[in-house]
């Protein structure tokens, strides 16, 4: 079965609401997820932000996309997500708008995801905050990863493709 390979024209928006695109990241490894300020999961930034303090200068690049779609918990607009995220956990990886990743209205970026790295059981769905996601140096979206895996569980993972 073919590997899909990450559209990096896909449009972004950053949290400062300037839009962009993903060529800036050709050539790294990414991980990109779903997060969200009031979760169970919310920690995890810390293992994230220490991933990307470790493994950027490898080529590593961590991409997060606030979400509100699982339990309302992500209410706030960007400037108070940017802030939640830099003054709780230190995070200095690019976080964007906020965005759905499901349903009728979810990002084509998350839609792409999705599509290349179905998750349990062949679902398309993402089932809640800080899924994650791993794609190669050539833009070959390689795995997705539930909430439950924390960022020092993938961390051989990414190094076997630093």
């Amino acid at each position: 079965m073919a590997k899909t390979q990450l559209d990096y024209t896909t449009l972004v928006t950053t949290i400062r609401g300037e839009d962009t695109d993903l060529t800036p990241y050709k050539g790294k490894v990414l991980l990109i997820l779903n997060t969200a300020s009031k979760c169970g999961y919310t920690p995890q930034f810390k293992g994230l932000e220490t991933l990307h303090e470790t493994l950027s200068p490898r080529g590593l690049q961590i991409l997060g996309f606030p979400c509100n779609q699982f339990g309302a918990q992500e209410p706030g607009d960007g400037e108070q997500i940017a802030s939640f995220c830099q003054l709780n956990y230190g995070v200095t990886f690019p976080m964007h708008a906020k965005i759905d990743v499901n349903g009728s209205d979810a990002h084509p970026l998350f839609a792409q995801l999705k599509a290349a790295a179905p998750g349990l059981l062949g679902s398309k769905s993402i089932k809640w905050n800080f899924t994650k996601f791993l794609v190669d140096r050539e833009g070959t979206i390689v795995r997705r990863y539930g909430p439950k895996t924390t960022p020092e569980e993938i961390t051989s993972d990414i190094e076997a493709l630093l």
